[in-house]
């Protein structure tokens, strides 16, 4: 059932991307967020405070830290022959001290087997920061 709930959830997402972003506000850093396709991630919280647009982080110049949620499925080649994907429900803080004003960043995210990960990118493609998982449940 949660499958089900899941994959209906996954559908509904490209109709909610319809809905146009804010228009960046110079005086801040923008991070997007990007994720493999069928999967899921979700901006979370700003220095611990929940933060309202699940589609991107605008921060003040400076040091924050971003928790996104990320929503994935283990692939049967990972579990076992007969298995069926595995969803999983992952919780990633990333912490970076230089945002920079007027930059855009790009927050990545992905798995290696059970394990998830999360880079942020600045905007000339250069790693700056990496996630660290903050707990994981079946979804």
């Amino acid at each position: 059932m949660r499958e089900k709930l899941l994959l209906c959830g996954l559908l509904a997402l490209p109709g909610c991307s319809l809905i146009g972003l804010p228009s960046p506000d110079p005086h801040q850093a923008w991070v997007d967020l990007q994720v493999p396709q069928n999967n899921s991630l979700h901006a979370q919280e700003v220095d611990a405070k929940q933060w309202e647009d699940k589609r991107y982080f605008e921060v003040q110049p400076g040091s924050h830290e971003l928790t996104v949620r990320y929503q994935f499925a283990v692939a049967p080649t990972n579990i076992g022959p007969d298995a069926n994907p595995l969803w999983r429900d992952c919780q990633l803080n990333v912490k970076f001290a230089h945002f920079n004003a007027g930059e855009r960043y790009r927050l990545q995210a992905g798995t290696v087997g059970f394990t998830p990960w999360a880079k942020l990118y600045d905007e000339r493609n250069k790693l700056v920061s990496k996630g660290q998982p903050a707990g994981c449940q079946r979804a």
